[in-house]
C-alpha cells in the first residue's frame, strides 16, 4: 500500500521544520508520495540534480520546479532525491530535504495496516470466545432464576 509522507509532517514545509530529523522517521517506497505544504507567495519546492546541489545549495539547476503551495511528488524509482527551497537564503537556512527510496520489501511508516497482528487477532478471539462463554453463563443464570 503506497503511503502519502506529508513533507515536514503538520508543520509543513517551512524554515521552523528540521526536514533530517524528519526524514529519519520515515521510509520512502517505490510508489509513496510526498507532499509539499506551504504558503505559495513565501516558498517553493526545486528538485536539484545532485548531492553537490543538495550540500551547496545551488537552486540554479533544478531537475523540477514547483511553486503551487500543495505539490505532490510521485516515488517512481528506487534511489536519493534532493530538493530545497527556491527562495533565496531558505536552503541556507536548512530548508531542505534529501530522501533515499527504496523498493516496496521496506515497511512504511506512514501507511497503518488495517490487517490486524497474529497477537491482535489471536486477542481479539480470546476476548470473543470470553465474551461468549460469560452470556451463555448468564443467560444460563438468569433462566434459573425464572424457574424458581
Amino acid at each position: 500500500m503506497a503511503a502519502q509522507h506529508v513533507v515536514g509532517g503538520s508543520q509543513g514545509w517551512d524554515e521552523s521544520t528540521d526536514f533530517n530529523a524528519w526524514a529519519s522517521g520515515q521510509t520512502f517506497k517505490v510508489g509513496d508520495t510526498l507532499v509539499f505544504r506551504y504558503n505559495p507567495g513565501l516558498h517553493s519546492v526545486v528538485e536539484l540534480e545532485g548531492e553537490s546541489s543538495y550540500k551547496s545549495c545551488d537552486i540554479s539547476s533544478t531537475v523540477n520546479s514547483m511553486s503551487a503551495g500543495n505539490d505532490v511528488v510521485k516515488l517512481n524509482t528506487p534511489g536519493t532525491r534532493y530538493f530545497a527551497c527556491g527562495t533565496a537564503g531558505h536552503c541556507d537556512q536548512g530548508m531542505k530535504l534529501k530522501i533515499k527510496t527504496v523498493t516496496g520489501s521496506a515497511p512504511s511508516n506512514q501507511a497503518a495496516s488495517s490487517t490486524p497482528s497474529s497477537s491482535s487477532a489471536a486477542s481479539l478471539r480470546f476476548s470473543t470466545v470470553f465474551f461468549t462463554f460469560i452470556a451463555a453463563v448468564l443467560t444460563v443464570q438468569m433462566a434459573l432464576i425464572f424457574l424458581l
